[in-house]
């Protein structure tokens, strides 16, 4: 059963803002009707235009996050959300933000902004507004960075009513008076964590500075460090917290382990692993874009297509790399944790550190990428000796010791358990606020 907030078709390039009004649907059918009125997203207080879009998705069923946020969002209120990736959290603010605005008359001005840490991402969010938005002739556009800015200028001229964007063109468009932010009514900061562990809050706050102070303000993230808590209590009003996962845990779905190899040995390892019949997609990921481009033409080297995709990369060649990777023209794609929240691709068998994640929260994010949407999946982490204080700090945050898998014969032993402890701000029963 598909969920909302899935796989998107393909991560287009910023387009002209889908322009209202859009053709008259054709009428329903009384099984069609019958269906709509009888859907569990009805239920939710979503219109008959949303429900029969997302009728037509493929959706049946709503997701837990969807459950929880959809009818505080409906009624006007701020949230605070933590949810892990591939849960249907897209779709739990698209959704009730579409019917908001179309309760109203429209303005000519950007009504809801949804901001977000990655080009793929901000991608990714856009087709979910065309997809939900299919009978509502809502126009919205997508901006960020790595490509050229005129296309986007253009689609802002034509008033878009939503609009999804990177922090850093978007102050860009913003300090050039490009784009007005005054009629904002909604704002959705979506994988806040991540942005901020790129560095953009700095930018977050100079865009909310430009919004007007009475709006309603949607925070969505995976984990949420100290510092982000303190962010969340200066942005949001009275927010309703949502729990959907416990904090910094890791999906269910997902079997982890860990190899303790020395680093030397590392690239034969993931090629044997590579071979292995029962890996059928599986994304690479490495500390460094020149690791991530040496690593990938090693493979291809090696017999084993491969693609790299990362910061350096434009545009264009993120596109393709992911389209590959998509239609299985390459069934391994080795990515920087740039790509870690930016990948939302079906069938992921596997997600293999290569090396070990720089923040524990990385780790989270990084192996998200599998087991989604209630499948399973598979995450190997290959540590070296110099990369066991990183285990350990994964260990401590995600509460749990990694079982061991493989381990050669000749590597150094595993040390001896020791305690994890809480962190001083959580414990073992906290639930994600």
């Amino acid at each position: 059963m598909r969920r909302p907030g899935g796989v998107p078709r393909s991560v287009s390039p910023p387009a002209n803002p889908k322009r209202a009004p859009r053709p008259a649907p054709a009428p329903l059918t009384p099984g069609e009707t019958a269906a709509i009125e009888s859907s569990p997203f009805m239920g939710l207080g979503l219109s008959a235009p949303l429900v029969r879009a997302l009728l037509e998705e493929g959706y049946v069923t709503p997701t837990p996050v969807q459950v929880e946020v959809v009818p505080h969002v409906l009624a006007g209120r701020d949230v605070l959300a933590c949810a892990q990736t591939g849960t249907g959290k897209t779709a739990a603010f698209v959704l009730p933000l579409l019917h908001r605005l179309t309760a109203t008359p429209t303005t000519g001005a950007i009504r809801i902004l949804v901001v977000t840490p990655t080009r793929e991402l901000a991608s990714q969010i856009d087709e979910r507004v065309e997809a939900y938005g299919n009978h509502l002739g809502v126009r919205h556009t997508v901006v960020f960075g790595g490509v050229g800015q005129h296309a986007q200028e253009v689609a802002l001229r034509r008033q878009p009513d939503v609009l999804v964007a990177t922090p850093g063109r978007l102050l860009d468009l913003l300090q050039q008076k490009i784009v007005r932010l005054d009629a904002v009514a909604h704002l959705v900061l979506d994988e806040a964590d991540r942005m901020l562990d790129m560095g953009f809050i700095k930018d977050v706050r100079t865009i909310c500075a430009a919004l007007p102070a009475r709006r309603q303000t949607l925070l969505f993230s995976a984990t949420m460090p100290p510092a982000l808590e303190g962010i969340a209590r200066a942005l949001l009003r009275d927010p309703v917290q949502v729990a959907i996962t416990p904090v910094a845990t890791t999906a269910i779905t997902v079997d982890q382990s860990v190899v303790f190899v020395a680093k030397a040995d590392k690239r034969a390892l993931l090629e044997r692993i590579l071979r292995g019949a029962q890996v059928s997609r599986a994304i690479v990921f490495t500390s460094t874009k020149r690791g991530a481009n040496r690593l990938a033409d090693q493979l291809a080297q090696s017999g084993i297509e491969s693609q790299a995709i990362h910061g350096n990369k434009s545009q264009n060649a993120r596109e393709r790399a992911l389209e590959a990777f998509r239609a299985g023209r390459s069934h391994v794609l080795v990515a920087t944790d740039v790509a870690s929240r930016g990948i939302d691709v079906d069938g992921v068998s596997h997600v293999i550190n290569f090396e070990m994640p720089n923040t524990p929260e990385g780790y989270v994010h990084r192996i998200g990428r599998t087991g989604r949407a209630g499948a399973t999946g598979t995450a190997i982490s290959l540590c070296d000796p110099a990369e066991r204080g990183l285990l350990s700090q994964i260990e401590r945050l995600i509460r749990r010791r990694l079982p061991v898998a493989g381990a050669p014969s000749s590597g150094p032993a595993r040390p001896a358990p020791t305690p994890v402890a809480p962190s001083r701000n959580r414990s073992p029963d906290d639930a994600r606020p």
